[in-house]
């Protein structure tokens, strides 16, 4: 029985050393976040959850902020972290969607669910590929994978829907990709409010003109970068052009990223949660060096 249960993969927080931990939290991660939710939403039965129950058409910032601050903690949460994938799954154990063809949608089950988090590879290495110094190699995205599969188990996707090594994942990918997502109307949706980032509920309507012009530029760029970086089997299932023009805008956009970031200090280079825990990880470490000096 032991034997048994020591070869059931365990869920684990992630540390310093893993891939995860250095580039998860960095401000260019929310650059794939775009195409990542757009393929999620594809999915008929993400879309359909989503379409009913999401906020993302009225309240676009807070959405995209308290998604970006569960993945943060997935990373970045130490034993918190595995208590985030409870609470997401406790959050969405009621949500169900009826579709206009009468099929229910659960937003539990196992294949969609699990597409949830199939998407972050891809996002990882299109991240890589367009806006750091250079793409990532054969082992680092055989290592990426490696850690995407304990995440999928620390959000408790059953181990079925867990492609064993990084080949199986690009073949479920693209027959996923070929043959179960689709045009959800969700996808437009999210796509528009990418573009004019609509102001959140709680700003006062004076002052909505000015959220408006203030996020003109930002939305643009944004929903530029989230059509750019979708395959291009999906822009062509959204009815969305990407011209040779726009792939060499992109490209260059990308260099500039490239360059920039890593030359700006931590404080900027990362998102808050990732900065703290890397900071707490290097006092710990600092007194982890004093104790073991210290006179005795």
């Amino acid at each position: 029985m032991s034997q048994t249960v020591d070869t059931i993969p365990r869920r684990r927080p992630f540390g310093p050393g893993s891939y995860l931990w250095e580039h998860a939290g960095l401000i260019t991660f929310s650059l794939t976040t775009g195409a990542g939710f757009a393929l999620q939403l594809m999915h008929p039965s993400v879309g359909a959850v989503v379409d009913e129950h999401s906020v993302f058409r009225t309240d676009a910032v807070g959405r995209a902020s308290r998604s970006i601050a569960s993945v943060q903690t997935w990373v970045y949460g130490g034993e918190e972290a595995l208590a985030e994938g409870d609470r997401l799954r406790a959050m969405h154990a009621p949500l169900k969607s009826t579709d206009a063809d009468g099929v229910t949608h659960h937003a539990l089950a196992s294949g969609p669910w699990a597409w949830i988090i199939l998407t972050s590879p891809y996002a990882f290495t299109t991240g890589a590929r367009y806006f750091s110094r250079r793409p990532l190699s054969a082992a680092e995205r055989e290592s990426v994978y490696a850690e995407i599969k304990q995440l999928m188990r620390n959000l408790h996707v059953v181990e079925k829907e867990i492609p064993p090594t990084y080949d199986d994942y690009l073949a479920r990918f693209d027959e996923i990709l070929d043959h179960t997502l689709v045009a959800h109307p969700a996808v437009h949706d999210f796509l528009a409010t990418s573009r004019t980032i609509p102001p959140p509920p709680k700003l006062p309507r004076p002052l909505r003109p000015l959220w408006r012009a203030a996020a003109f530029l930002p939305g643009k760029l944004q929903h530029f970068v989230t059509v750019g970086t979708l395959p291009e089997t999906a822009r062509a299932k959204l009815g969305l052009t990407w011209t040779d023009s726009d792939e060499r805008k992109l490209r260059r956009l990308g260099r500039v990223i490239a360059t920039i970031v890593p030359l700006l200090p931590e404080r900027l280079r990362y998102f808050p949660i990732a900065r703290e825990a890397r900071k707490a990880h290097r006092a710990n470490q600092a007194l982890t060096r004093t104790l073991a000096t210290r006179p005795l």
